[in-house]
């Protein structure tokens, strides 16, 4: 068994809610038993050298997954970096134990050093065992910080929210948030807690959808008089200003915002990434949303299936608070399965209201009873969306007219996303009326609030759509919308990170051959290679176009998005559709756009 990466958890996570440390460690050609019984010397080490710290209440956890498994201890929040240390000589002792040297010289990233080894060697002796949990007791005497844990306590008998980084400590949440610099923490005696407060938060995942989601909530907050901050993959925002630019849909980004004085109310995208790497960054909020799950960036940190990559999302569930509300994709097989297991009460979205007059297909979500039972849902009723609370309780929010970015309802996923939007917002108390005026106000141009999603535009005679789509599913989803608008010719401009692997590059050319193209501008993404060599990326998803069925004459190449938007410029003639799958270049890609733009669809 080889360990493959070492990292804290900051916060409620996969595998616990509390923070520690995780190891992550793969099977290669150990069977089985060979597993198991070093699983079982790893948990015996890592609770003597635990109690060796005095972390006698600390707890141990296990996930396993297919090829290997996660190796998790929880530990105080300020010593982490030693906790990680911890985990990883508890694994070289029972390597040692075990009386094999397979993780000799693997290594692993304590304190986020890519390069600091794991050691082996004896470290299962006795004499070994006493001197490294010598060296473990030092560096938790080094690192820990009583004045944070004190603060940490003192939060929670007030009943804030309290979180914390390398830098800084924070107790309440946005216009109620005070902080202080680690080494500067007050007693909390010392603390004005009259001024200390909570604001409403809700957290945003799933495979796609999730920006939208969050614009849309935000939007609907704001109609209702209050000072709103997001943050997204796009960077974070305050009350419709850009903050900072940039993938800020991590706990970095959530604490950055939550810090912010102005804000009274917070939507936080929360991707898997983030999660998965250090947990979400505070664990109680008013709402939490799950879009769906979908096949996408499986096999990182141990998630090698959809099943995985359910219990990932479902993750931000956890935190809702007692009287908040899991908003979650009744018509989501994956999320429907598991999405009752929780603790929060579910207000479930779903696009068909027949669901809420029938079982649903396997007896996964029973809407009809759901409702019964005085549960909450956020239906599509023929042509309206529908907020039901019980089996009485119904209420008209809009009208599809009244969501300009589902176009009628031709872009069926952004009513989805309106629907989850409606149930995040009933859950921070947003009145209908307010409501309505955010679905409205998110509209389809690049200065209504939800830049690179779904736009759709008229150019010297034919038409663009320009969208972020990125992975099959959410490629799949746009295509179903493009196919319904009528044009001569379609030209899809088409690319992916070098992050995924080649299964998923052909699923995403499968994908795009639904449109059934009659051009593809295959463009490299410089910036996203991520391992994979210039060229590379493109190659496997035009074998994959070919094989399908395009002729090599109908495939183009670029060497950038920009030029692929060039290309596809120069190709179209009145009657055309351009899909424009834009990821990092945006901006520039819009600017060309909007020199031969005559008005938005």
């Amino acid at each position: 068994m080889l360990p493959h990466e070492s990292r804290r958890l900051t916060g409620c996570n996969l595998l616990s809610d509390r923070p520690g440390a995780v190891l992550d460690v793969y099977y290669g050609d150990v069977d089985g038993a060979g597993a198991e019984a070093t699983i079982a010397a790893w948990r015996s080490q890592a609770r003597r050298l635990l109690d060796a710290v005095g972390w006698r209440g600390e707890e141990l956890y296990v996930r396993r997954f297919r090829s290997g498994a996660s190796l998790a201890l929880s530990a105080p929040i300020d010593a982490l970096y030693t906790a990680t240390e911890i985990n990883e000589q508890a694994w070289a002792a029972a390597v040692d134990t075990l009386g094999t040297t397979a993780a000799a010289g693997n290594r692993g990233t304590a304190a986020g050093d890519p390069g600091a080894p794991i050691a082996a060697g004896d470290a299962g002796t006795a004499a070994a065992f006493e001197a490294a949990a010598d060296r473990l007791r030092a560096a938790v005497e080094r690192e820990r910080n009583p004045a944070l844990l004190a603060l940490r306590d003192a939060a929670a008998a007030h009943g804030v929210a309290f979180f914390s980084d390398d830098e800084e400590a924070t107790v309440g949440l946005g216009s109620g948030a005070r902080t202080w610099p680690l080494q500067e923490l007050p007693p909390p005696r010392a603390v004005d807690w009259a001024a200390v407060h909570d604001i409403p938060v809700a957290l945003v995942t799933g495979t796609n959808g999730k920006t939208t989601t969050v614009r849309l909530t935000a939007a609907i907050l704001a109609a209702s008089g209050r000072t709103v901050g997001t943050t997204t993959t796009d960077g974070i925002e305050v009350g419709g200003e850009a903050i900072d630019l940039g993938d800020y849909s991590g706990p970095g980004g959530a604490r950055t915002l939550l810090r912010d004085r102005r804000v009274e109310a917070a939507v936080l995208e929360t991707a898997r990434g983030g999660l998965l790497r250090r947990g979400l960054a505070i664990c109680r909020v008013a709402a939490a949303a799950v879009t769906n799950v979908a096949a996408d960036h499986l096999g990182a940190y141990g998630v090698e299936d959809l099943a995985g990559l359910a219990e990932t999302k479902l993750v931000v569930t956890r935190a809702v608070a007692p009287h908040g509300r899991a908003v979650l994709n009744a018509d989501d097989p994956e999320v429907a399965a598991r999405g009752s297991r929780g603790t929060a009460p579910v207000t479930w979205f779903t696009l068909d209201a027949r669901r809420a007059r029938r079982t649903a297909a396997a007896g996964l979500v029973s809407l009809e009873d759901h409702l019964a039972a005085g549960g909450d849902a956020v239906l599509l009723d023929g042509d309206e969306l529908v907020l039901a609370r019980g089996a009485g309780g119904r209420q008209t929010v809009a009208a599809l007219s009244g969501l300009p970015i589902a176009f009628g309802g031709a872009a069926c996923y952004n009513v989805a996303n309106a629907l989850a939007a409606i149930g995040l917002a009933a859950a921070l108390g947003a009145p209908a009326e307010a409501m309505a005026a955010g679905l409205a106000a998110l509209r389809n141009d690049d200065a209504a609030g939800n830049p690179g999603r779904g736009f759709l535009m008229e150019l010297d005679g034919f038409r663009a759509l320009v969208d972020y789509a990125h992975n099959p599913h959410g490629l799949a989803a746009v295509i179903g919308f493009a196919a319904g608008l009528p044009a001569i010719r379609r030209l899809l401009v088409l690319g992916q990170a070098g992050d995924r692997d080649d299964d998923a590059l052909r699923a995403l050319a499968r994908a795009a051959w639904a449109l059934r193209p009659d051009r593809v501008i295959l463009k490299e993404l410089p910036a996203m290679l991520r391992g994979r060599l210039p060229g590379e990326v493109p190659a496997i998803l035009e074998a994959e176009l070919l094989r399908c069925g395009l002729a090599l004459e109908q495939l183009g190449h670029a060497a950038t998005e920009v030029e692929a938007v060039r290309q596809a410029l120069a190709w179209a003639r009145p009657g055309d559709l351009l899909l424009l799958l834009v990821h990092k270049q945006r901006d520039e890609a819009m600017a060309l756009l909007n020199q031969r733009r005559s008005g938005w669809i």
